[in-house]
C-alpha cells in the first residue's frame, strides 16, 4: 500500500493543484453559486468569495511549485478551516443541492485537509526527487 501511496503522490498533487485553481476560477466566473452559501452574518459576500477564489488559485498554484508547495500545502488546510462555516451554513440551511451533497461536505473537508497535509513535508520518503526542492550540498 505503501509504494502504491508512493506511485499516486505526484499524479494526485496534479490532481489538486488544478483542482483548486479550477475551483478558484469558478469564484468569478460563477460568483453567483458561491453567494448563496455564505453565511448571511459575514460581512461583504461577494468580497470573501472573491478572496476565497484568489486564495484557491494561489494556493492551487503554490503546491505545484516545489519551492513553495510546503507553505502552500499549509495554505490549503487554513482555507479549508476558514471556508468551513459555509459548507457548514449550506448543510444546515438547505441552501442548495441534495441532502447527500450539503452534508456530504462536511466530511470531504477532512479528507482534504489530509491530502493537503500529506504535501507538507517534501522531503519525506514517499516524495521523488522530480518534486522535491533541491537540497544545497
Amino acid at each position: 500500500m505503501r509504494t502504491l501511496l508512493a506511485r499516486l503522490k505526484i499524479p494526485l498533487l496534479y490532481v489538486m493543484g488544478l483542482f483548486y485553481i479550477t475551483a478558484g476560477v469558478t469564484h468569478f466566473l460563477n460568483p453567483e453559486w458561491f453567494l448563496q452559501i455564505v453565511p448571511p452574518m459575514l460581512p461583504a459576500p461577494l468580497a470573501l468569495v472573491y478572496l476565497s477564489g484568489v486564495a484557491e488559485i494561489v494556493v492551487g498554484v503554490g503546491v505545484l511549485i516545489p519551492q513553495t508547495r510546503h507553505y502552500a500545502a499549509l495554505g490549503t488546510v487554513a482555507l479549508l478551516v476558514a471556508v468551513y462555516p459555509a459548507n457548514i451554513y449550506m448543510a444546515v440551511a438547505d441552501v442548495m443541492g441534495s441532502e447527500l451533497v450539503q452534508w456530504g461536505r462536511l466530511p470531504l473537508q477532512a479528507v482534504l485537509v489530509a491530502w493537503a497535509l500529506w504535501y507538507t513535508d517534501t522531503y519525506s520518503e514517499t516524495s521523488t526527487a522530480s518534486v522535491a526542492p533541491e537540497q544545497a550540498d
